[in-house]
């Protein structure tokens, strides 16, 4: 058993420096593409630093690697999951990160084995993988975390932007001005992701895909459905500013009802902190006198 765990350490290890270490025909050309375009700086020319000339074509080229471990679908979702948190990261730095950090915790776990004698069991195999994936699953529990602030963020503030689009499509702006006039007046990651729209509409895209697009980046329920209202309303040709009039009372409900949720929520929630630590230490300060007097008595007796 022993030997057969060796065997597979060994075999995942040489897997990983073939994947990382051996430069394919297209590594061989960018190589010879920037010696080809190499030049002299002048005297007054501000020289890249060490990273940007050492560290960043290093840190791509080991994505570049990982982008050809990982299928494509997953490549997909930790792209979308990306755009969603605001892009706190690039695609290649967030899949060396991960890399990074399957690599220490798994050097910490192989470090706990040659600790423990060098003896290579099944338990010790097992923590070591476990600990592998913990430290390469890390990055995905800050990414997830980042998208659920973001969207909340995103929730709290529709309600107002949804009120003043209305506002402002009643007083007679276009949906685009009255989208502009949001992106402009409203702060917070809803803003950013509608000026990213306008430019796209500005730009020549038809406005459906480019709605669509931004309920798909953010990945709000509630804004979902605003957009497929006003692209409805646009196509069966129905009045915006009705449509927007009840998608602003329904936002305010649907708000109303998760802080309704939330609230009954709180004495569930409450239960095991009052369990564990409130009551115990008020049994200790209620009981404690007693139970010393009585000790005492008894005692005396």
């Amino acid at each position: 058993m022993a030997l057969l765990a060796a065997a597979a350490v060994f075999l995942t290890v040489m897997v990983f420096v073939m994947a990382f270490s051996t430069p394919g025909p297209d590594a061989v050309r960018v190589r010879v593409a920037g010696l080809a375009t190499s030049r002299t700086f002048e005297p007054g020319e501000q020289i890249p630093s060490f990273g940007d000339r050492v560290l960043g074509p290093l840190l791509d080229g080991m994505a570049g690697k990982v982008f050809a471990l990982l299928p494509v679908g997953m490549l997909s979702k930790i792209r979308l999951k990306l755009v969603r948190a605001g892009e706190p990261i690039t695609l290649e730095g967030f899949l060396v990160i991960c890399a990074v950090g399957a690599g220490v915790f798994g050097a910490l776990g192989l470090s706990m084995i040659a600790a423990s004698g060098g003896a290579l069991n099944t338990k010790m195999l097992g923590l070591t993988l476990l600990m592998t994936g913990f430290g390469g699953y890390m990055p995905f529990m800050w990414l997830s975390s980042r998208v659920r602030q973001r969207q909340t963020a995103v929730t709290k503030s529709l309600p107002d932007a949804f009120d003043l689009i209305t506002t402002c499509v009643e007083a007679g702006l276009g949906l685009d001005a009255a989208l502009a006039r949001v992106a402009e007046k409203v702060k917070g990651p809803f803003a950013d992701d509608l000026s990213v729209t306008l430019r796209e509409i500005g730009m020549g895209r038809q406005r459906a895909e480019a709605l669509r697009e931004l309920g798909e980046r953010t990945g709000v329920k509630d804004l979902v459905m605003f957009v497929n209202a006003i692209i409805q309303a646009e196509q069966l040709g129905t009045s915006i500013g009705q449509v927007l009039r009840v998608q602003s009372e329904q936002m305010r409900t649907r708000r109303r009802q998760r802080a309704e949720e939330t609230a009954n929520q709180a004495p569930v929630k409450m239960v095991f902190p009052l369990v564990l630590c409130i009551l115990p230490a008020l049994f200790v300060v209620i009981i404690g006198p007693a139970a010393i007097q009585l000790y005492n008595t008894f005692t005396q007796q």
